[in-house]
């Protein structure tokens, strides 16, 4: 594995789900009036902070939020843009992945006027954003970070991406005939003995212990270098399904190590499909592993996805995982403004007009959730073939589409 392949892994393994898009920003008042800096005044810009990983450890999955956000915003306002006349001003800022950095950020945006504010690639700097949102009643759009306690945590907090209990669902969904009851089913995570890994444990335990699997845990060191001791331990267990979650550099020494005790002849092996250039890191596995995906290029086929992919395209990109995140961000921004008359100062107006809201997206159909602001949507359940050899560039094909309904995380009490 090559120094740059391992810091590409490294960079994904840390995920925790952005740029700061101010567009528009503007001062709480009374909606309609053009002295509250809302943008409420006959063709007055309306103006969005976006607050991502423009640099530090997940900056690749930031750089695709934010060409996902431009690609939506052309995409909303039919290339103008502008909502009803009012032209939209995007500002962009930086939080490296740090949350004291996002939250000074965000506060200073808000300082000059922002109600409107979008972004968060890692969950560390959403929980840290989320509640500034509230206390100055600014709309916040969380983006890729993952972590479940974002969905209901305030009145004011949305999503652009899909959380962890959606990943989990879809690694369930390998279990049964049915793919749907988890009953009785036998499961081992195998992680690392650190935070990231027994998060993990924690969240399958939660969701599919819950539901009567029989949950265990086979964690390793993360300093540890001969994996093969703890392959064999996850084979003796003797799974229906192993969820793997593994953070750092050793990842192709441990798939090199289940593949050698011939773990996959055995059981079903699952792990989430991360972003295109990590796939080269399963090596000979790659084509073994069963992939839930929240999204590839190419995953959704939807009329959407070839306009956001023609977007990322034309601009000298690609598309990958995160980039949806962004561009329904947009969507998500443009029909709270055009609901509101361009009154991005009503908050609550802007709020309202989200609750309950169902549009085409990228993945296909998505609904916001009234109750709590979950976004529903649908899951990918992938494979990645071409790589048999461990050479050759691996890609990926749906295996199957997961309803929204049946990825759907139970309803959050909202907390303020």
């Amino acid at each position: 594995m090559t120094s740059r392949s391992v810091r590409i892994h490294r960079q994904l393994a840390t995920l925790a789900a952005c740029a700061l898009l101010a567009v528009g920003c503007s001062k709480a008042g009374t909606a309609g009036t053009a002295s509250d800096g809302s943008g409420a005044g006959a063709g007055a810009p309306v103006k969005v902070g976006l607050v991502y990983s423009k640099t530090g450890p997940l900056a690749a999955y930031g750089k695709q939020y934010a060409q996902g956000f431009r690609a939506g915003l052309d995409y909303a306002t039919k290339g103008t843009g502008e909502v009803d006349g009012h032209r939209v001003e995007l500002s962009v800022r930086d939080d490296a992945g740090d949350p004291a950095k996002a939250v000074s950020e965000a506060k200073e945006l808000i300082g000059k006027g922002c109600t409107i504010l979008a972004g968060s690639t890692s969950s560390g700097v959403a929980l840290q954003v989320a509640p500034v949102a509230a206390q100055n009643k600014v709309l916040f759009i969380s983006g890729p970070a993952a972590a479940d306690k974002i969905t209901g945590l305030n009145k004011y907090t949305f999503r652009s991406g899909r959380q962890s209990y959606q990943d989990i669902r879809t690694a369930a969904a390998f279990l049964g005939k049915d793919g749907k009851s988890v009953k009785g089913g036998k499961v081992t995570v195998l992680a690392q003995d650190s935070a990231f890994g027994q998060a993990n444990v924690a969240a399958v335990k939660e969701v599919l212990g819950k539901e009567g699997a029989t949950v265990k845990a086979v964690l390793a060191p993360p300093s540890a270098t001969d994996l093969t001791p703890f392959a064999r331990q996850a084979k003796s267990s003797r799974p229906d399904l192993l969820f793997v979650a593994w953070a750092g550099d050793t990842a192709s020494s441990l798939w090199t190590s289940l593949t050698q005790q011939d773990v996959f002849a055995s059981t079903k092996v699952v792990t989430g499909l991360d972003l295109a250039a990590s796939y080269p890191l399963f090596g000979p596995a790659a084509t073994k592993i069963s992939f839930l995906s929240h999204y590839f290029d190419g995953a959704a086929g939807t009329a959407v996805e070839r306009a956001m992919s023609d977007a990322v395209t034309k601009a000298g990109a690609k598309p990958d995982i995160f980039t949806p995140d962004g561009f329904t961000a947009a969507q998500m921004i443009v029909h709270a403004v055009r609901a509101t008359k361009g009154s991005a100062g009503d908050t609550s107006a802007l709020v309202k007009s989200l609750e309950g809201w169902s549009f085409d997206g990228v993945k296909g159909r998505l609904t916001v959730r009234a109750e709590d602001h979950a976004l529903l949507q649908p899951m990918f359940q992938a494979k990645l073939t071409g790589a048999a050899a461990g050479t050759g560039t691996p890609k990926p094909s749906v295996v199957r589409t997961l309803p929204a309904d049946q990825v759907a995380p139970p309803v959050a009490p909202m907390a303020g």
